[in-house]
């Protein structure tokens, strides 16, 4: 998306000095919904580092890791966008760096909504052993496989990329704003991504789905709680809508890169400013709202926070 955005851009007549204003006016919107949505999720961090209740809970344990990713993949995508908007170029060294942070937390936010799916499957259809299942040790070992998943897969990226002949560019310094399209220089790295992300987000959403269709018909049975089994499978449910969000995000570049062969730089402007709000600010944003504010306990201490403790009184042992 940034080096079509940027390619359009270059053919455009005018003062650069207006043309840098104009993009730094269009960008201020959505520069404040990041900074909200930053600011939401950090005190929604805090708050799940706060008490006992949420360190030793795996559910509450795997949420912290699905917000810290999601806040730390708002932060490095804002990045890119002002990257772009300043129209910075980086070496082909930096971008790649930045850009496997990127792969790394796209990765580990569908396999977290795996590993919390599981765990209300667990709770759910095998009540008696969630306890010795889902203990503080084996969430933080899931965790740890999580990234270790997504280390590996950035470490494949890597290798694919040495056979590009980096040695014949007269320069390092990118021709292009960076972005995961201009990073992807071989036929066999650009394959590779396509078919990773694609095997990713099936398996996780079959994962997902069969949690779900599982914990439905526990649900029938006379055996369970109806309360319980109702608020695990309405919660699946979201991890498969979390899910399908995450997805619409790697869409994001693609989308762009034809969009811009078709529409004057001023109206792609606008549509991108949409779009990266949209399918990549809104969906990382979305955990404090479908998680937190479903929970009344995390619920209560959030508003406590947001508030800076003017009105509301907890007690949360």
């Amino acid at each position: 998306m940034l080096s079509a955005l940027r390619s359009q851009s270059n053919h455009t007549s005018g003062p650069q000095y207006r043309t840098f204003l104009e993009l730094l006016l269009i960008s201020a919107p959505t520069t404040t919904v990041c900074c909200v949505f930053l600011f939401i999720n950090s005190i929604m961090i805090v708050t799940l580092r706060s008490k006992p209740v949420f360190r030793e809970s795996s559910c509450y344990i795997l949420l912290f890791n699905l917000l810290l990713v999601d806040t730390m993949q708002i932060s490095v995508t804002q990045l890119f966008y002002f990257l772009s908007v300043c129209r910075v170029r980086l070496t082909y060294p930096v971008c790649g760096f930045l850009e496997s942070i990127v792969d790394l937390l796209t990765s580990i936010s569908p396999l977290t909504l795996v590993l919390m799916s599981l765990e209300r499957y667990v709770a759910v259809c095998h009540p008696l052993r969630h306890a010795t299942i889902t203990t503080i040790r084996n969430t933080r070992m899931g965790i740890v496989m999580v990234w270790a998943f997504g280390l590996v897969d950035i470490l494949i990226e890597g290798l694919l990329l040495l056979e590009f002949p980096f040695s014949d560019l007269k320069t390092l310094l990118m021709n292009d704003a960076c972005s995961d399209l201009t990073m992807n220089l071989t036929h066999s790295s650009n394959l590779y991504k396509k078919v990773y992300t694609g095997v990713l987000f099936v398996a996780a959403a079959m994962v997902i789905m069969s949690s779900y269709v599982r914990v439905a018909l526990v649900a029938r049975s006379a055996s369970v709680e109806k309360a319980s089994a109702q608020k695990a499978r309405n919660t699946l449910l979201l991890h498969l809508i979390q899910l399908s969000l995450c997805m619409c995000g790697t869409v994001h570049d693609t989308l762009i890169t034809e969009i811009v062969k078709v529409l004057e730089r001023k109206i792609l402007m606008r549509i991108w400013n949409v779009i990266y709000v949209f399918l990549v600010l809104v969906p990382r944003f979305l955990n404090p709202l479908i998680y937190g504010l479903r929970d009344k306990t995390i619920r209560t201490l959030l508003m406590y926070r947001i508030c800076c403790r003017l009105t509301l009184k907890v007690n949360v042992n």
